[in-house]
C-alpha cells in the first residue's frame, strides 16, 4: 500500500512519519517534490542550496517514482507530502492507487510555529488552500481517504493511530508510538533547519494547550486559512480516548 500524507508545514507531519517510519513494514519518503517546488518556483527557502542539489528538480520523474512500491521492497510506502508543493496544472494521476491521508491542524498554531522558523509566512506557504483542492479532488475521483487532526493525535496517539490505521485498512503496530532519538535516516536535507524538536523526540508531545493567539501581522492570512481547515475538519475521525 502506498500511503500519501498531505499536509501543510508545521502540522505534525514529520512526527507522523517517524511513527509510520518506525513500522517494519513501510519505508518512507520525505517530501519528495521539494526539490521541484524551489525550482519551479524561485523561491528562497532556508537550505534552498543544498535541497536543490539533493533533490531531483523534475517532478514528473518523482511523480513516476511516488507512485512505486517501496524502494527497499517493504509492503507500504509512505510519503509525506506538502500541499504546496503541488503547483496549479499538476497532475495527480501517479496518486490513483494510493491510500490518501489528510493531516490538518489549526492554523492558529501552524502559524505561530511557522513563524518561528521562516519569517512573514503567506497563506500560499502554509498550503491550505492547496490541501483544501487536493482533499476535492481525492473525493471527486473516488480515493481512499481519511483526515486527522494533529490535536488528536497528540492528545491519544495510540486511539488515533489505531483509528487511522483502521480507517485506511492498515494493522495498527505498536511501535508506531515511539522512535528513536537523533531523526530519521530517510529525513530530507533540511532537517536541521525544520526539525530539531522532533529530533529530541522519542514520541508524540503531550496534548496542546489553548490556541495561540493570532500575530496581528498574521490575521488576514489565519483568517483566510481558517475555513479551508474548518470544512476538513467536520470530517475528522473520531478519536476516543
Amino acid at each position: 500500500m502506498n500511503i500519501a500524507c498531505w499536509s501543510g508545514p508545521r502540522n505534525l507531519s514529520t512526527a507522523l512519519m517517524y511513527s509510520f517510519g518506525a513500522r517494519a513494514d513501510c519505508g518512507v519518503w520525505d517530501e519528495p517534490f521539494y526539490a521541484a517546488y524551489l525550482a519551479r518556483t524561485g523561491l528562497k527557502h532556508p537550505m534552498r542550496a543544498e535541497i536543490l542539489a539533493a533533490g531531483d528538480p523534475d517532478p514528473n520523474h518523482i511523480a513516476r517514482r511516488a507512485g512505486a512500491p517501496a524502494p527497499m521492497g517493504q509492503a507500504h510506502f509512505y510519503l509525506k507530502l506538502m500541499t504546496h508543493h503541488v503547483l496549479e496544472g499538476d497532475s495527480l494521476d501517479w496518486a490513483a492507487d494510493a491510500t490518501h491521508v489528510f493531516l490538518i491542524r489549526d492554523p492558529a498554531r501552524v502559524l505561530a510555529s511557522y513563524s518561528a522558523k521562516r519569517e512573514n509566512p503567506t497563506l500560499e506557504d502554509i498550503g491550505f488552500a492547496q490541501q483544501s483542492a487536493i482533499f476535492d479532488e481525492v473525493r471527486a475521483r473516488g480515493w481512499r481517504y481519511a483526515v486527522i487532526d494533529s490535536f488528536d493525535i497528540r492528545r491519544a496517539p495510540e486511539p488515533a493511530l489505531r483509528a487511522l490505521c483502521g480507517a485506511i485498512g492498515l494493522p495498527f503496530d505498536p511501535a508506531m508510538l515511539t522512535w528513536p532519538a537523533g531523526g530519521h535516516p530517510d529525513d530530507g536535507v533540511w532537517a536541521p533547519h525544520w526539525y530539531d524538536a522532533v529530533h529530541r523526540s522519542t514520541g508524540f508531545a503531550g496534548a496542546e494547550g489553548p490556541l495561540p493567539v493570532v500575530d496581528p501581522a498574521l490575521v488576514a492570512v489565519h483568517k483566510a486559512a481558517l475555513p479551508h481547515y474548518q470544512r476538513m475538519k467536520a470530517e475528522t475521525l473520531s478519536i476516543s480516548a
